[in-house]
């Protein structure tokens, strides 16, 4: 089951329905099934609180992925600052929309195995949200 809950902002326009079959399917072409995840999205405030509290980094960011994956089973939360989705989109001169689909699938991403920290996991990372985001477009 896949949920999308709010703290301090509104809720982004995504079609729940459509993103949670298109999430699943980005799943399986990694070998994986979805199983609890739960995207939080908030502003920036409270991104910093998460990221201070829990990683101990004192910086905003777009996405912060919690694994509780078991198995081949994708478990997680998800939490999505749309403050910095927006800036982000901004700043790479992208539609808000299009930047809020590529943070989703990011975090999912990261609990299907795929990492953006080392040499050259940026690069993988960004291949499979743009692969991730065809399927999506293509619906499929």
């Amino acid at each position: 089951m896949i949920t999308y809950n709010t703290d301090g902002v509104k809720m982004p326009k995504i079609k729940r329905k459509d993103t949670t079959a298109w999430i699943k399917a980005v799943a399986q072409t990694y070998g994986r099934k979805v199983g609890e995840v739960g995207y939080m999205f908030v502003n920036d405030e409270k991104i910093l609180e998460i990221n201070n509290e829990y990683l101990g980094h004192d910086y905003y960011t777009d996405v912060i992925t919690f694994d509780y994956d078991e198995g081949d089973v994708v478990n997680g939360d998800i939490v999505i600052s749309l403050d910095t989705v927006r800036t982000n989109a901004e700043m790479f001169g992208k539609a808000y929309e299009d930047e809020l689909y590529r943070v989703i699938i990011h975090g999912i991403l990261h609990l299907c195995g795929l990492n953006d920290k080392g040499p050259g996991e940026r690069e993988i990372m960004e291949k499979a949200e743009n692969k991730a985001l065809e399927m999506k477009n293509g619906a499929f």
